[in-house]
């Protein structure tokens, strides 16, 4: 099985939160942050479509995906 690798390019993230709203099991941001936290940056196969939107959502296309 392939694995879903989750990237956030840190340079161009701008907190919009789009990705959180998308895939809350993978993304957040905390008060203090400059940049989103990837909680998983693994996610299994089961979570592929909410990470897609994430990816789709970044008004910044600061989101990837490697497998």
């Amino acid at each position: 099985m392939t694995v879903m690798r989750v990237i956030v390019d840190t340079q161009r993230c701008e907190l919009h939160g789009e990705c959180m709203v998308a895939a809350p099991e993978v993304f957040t941001i905390e008060a203090d942050d400059t940049f989103v936290t990837v909680l998983n940056p693994e996610p299994g196969q089961h979570l592929r479509s909410k990470v897609e939107e994430a990816v789709m959502m970044c008004p910044m296309g600061a989101i990837r995906i490697e497998d």
